[in-house]
């Protein structure tokens, strides 16, 4: 296992589900973290009352932790009204001229492919609709979107980014083919690596492939992780762990991954 130290450069957690720990939990996760250079996370939220919390637990800690509102699409799909009135919440935070970003949101892959593997059909319909009011509105309000989208449904929300001039997006553990990959690369799509990177060899070439520019790393916790971090629970803090191994990868000092990872998270999380 990978001791993580105080390692002397900057960084934030860019994917993270905050508003899932226990107050004490995230107490004392938010003070290793600072104590190992971490400087914020992005709060990323499952559903309307999940939102609520990140901006609760924002207003909170408002250096620390940048609340993103929205619907995470692997569960059922919200009806049109619960939807409605997320879309309306989300527009009182920006008239009120909050700093958040749109997100967790995208396209059920592993739901729907679960189903099709057990021989069901599955609607994706109510979800591509879902997807594309909140890439509508993160058009409209300039706002980072936050992406769950991976392979074949990866392709699918970059047709959607194009379509609704969507400028500012982050796909977040992300994996996919050549050929999307090429395409995010080419129109400036970033990306963020979870602790799977230390021992997933699909993760490890994407990193080899995609310019650091447009990388950053996350944790998803409280998402637990295997190999060298089989057991442990998952913290801001494991941010290291990935940079640390991102640098090995690209054969770059630490500090220089660092500090490009940083300035992308800053880049695209702060006003």
């Amino acid at each position: 296992m990978k001791q993580m130290g105080t390692p002397g450069w900057s960084w934030m957690d860019a994917h993270i589900h905050w508003d899932h720990y226990e107050d004490e939990q995230r107490e004392r996760m938010a003070a290793e973290a600072r104590e190992a250079g971490g400087e914020g996370l992005v709060a990323v939220s499952m559903h309307l009352a999940s939102s609520r919390k990140n901006y609760a637990l924002s207003q909170l800690d408002q250096t620390f932790v940048i609340p993103a509102y929205g619907f995470h699409p692997e569960q059922p799909a919200p009806s049109n009204e619960e939807l409605a009135e997320l879309l309306a919440w989300i527009r009182e935070r920006h008239e009120a001229g909050e700093a958040f970003a749109i997100g967790e949101v995208g396209l059920p892959y592993y739901t729907r492919t679960e189903q099709e593997t057990a021989g069901h059909s599955f609607d994706e319909a109510p979800y591509v609709h879902m997807l594309e009011q909140f890439a509508a509105l993160a058009a409209e309000l300039g706002r980072t979107l936050v992406l769950h989208a991976v392979y074949e449904d990866a392709a699918k929300v970059c047709e959607l980014l194009d379509k609704y001039q969507v400028r500012r997006a982050h796909f977040h553990w992300f994996k996919g083919d050549v050929a999307t990959i090429e395409r995010m690369i080419r129109t400036g799509r970033y990306i963020s690596i979870t602790p799977d990177v230390l021992y997933e060899e699909e993760i490890r070439e994407l990193v080899r492939m995609y310019p650091l520019e447009l990388m950053m790393a996350e944790t998803d916790g409280p998402w637990p992780f295997e190999g060298p971090l089989q057991g442990r629970a998952t913290t801001p803090a494991m941010v290291v762990d990935v940079i640390r191994e991102i640098a090995l990868l690209k054969g770059l000092p630490e500090a220089e991954v660092a500090g490009a990872m940083f300035r992308n998270t800053k880049t695209l999380y702060t006003p």
